[in-house]
């Protein structure tokens, strides 16, 4: 995913297509809760110009991430499509747009994709009710995991005593 700036200006006005699959395993290292990384496969165009390249990308694959809840491997789906501009010369070029400055004379997209992966890795991600073998353990000694729907509907058991409080004082008040 390198080209020399002279190997894209032969494309120059003319179509250049992308399809390609890379390995990115090195992001695992950026983000520990990344377990494994798929091969992931990048496809598009570039638009090339004399003073921009624009490369409008989708990028697919999937990352084994940990449930939130249980720790089990989830597989978590990739679909990115991104369009990410490339300014040959900086000076002959003011754009509002976020585009990226070229160090040297070598269009290199591997960090780029890099980012963009790490950045699509949620904050949590949970599992189907259905796989749950091999998960974290729901309950131990004196504890265990109580969903939402069933806390509500849960006394305390050192506050019970005070849900009869009000009952109590209720009766007291008719006589």
């Amino acid at each position: 995913m390198k080209w020399t700036i002279s190997q894209l200006q032969k494309y120059r006005n003319k179509d250049f297509y992308i399809d390609e699959t890379i390995r990115v395993d090195e992001i695992k290292e950026s983000d520990p809760s990344i377990r494994e990384v798929s091969p992931i496969r990048v496809t598009g165009r570039a638009d090339i110009g004399s003073t921009k390249v624009t490369f409008h990308l989708t990028i697919e694959g999937h990352f084994i991430l940990p449930c939130s809840r249980t720790l089990v491997d989830v597989n978590y789906p990739i679909h990115v499509e991104t369009t990410e501009t490339y300014l040959l010369h900086v000076s002959d070029y003011d754009v509002d747009e976020e585009a990226h400055q070229l160090k040297g004379d070598m269009i290199d997209l591997m960090p780029v994709i890099r980012e963009i992966l790490l950045l699509e890795v949620p904050m949590q991600v949970f599992c189907d009710e259905n796989h749950r073998e091999g998960a974290a353990p729901q309950s131990g000694k004196d504890w265990e995991v109580v969903r939402e729907e069933e806390q509500s509907k849960r006394i305390d058991p050192r506050l019970a005593g005070l849900a009869k409080f009000f009952n109590d004082d209720d009766t007291s008040s008719d006589s």
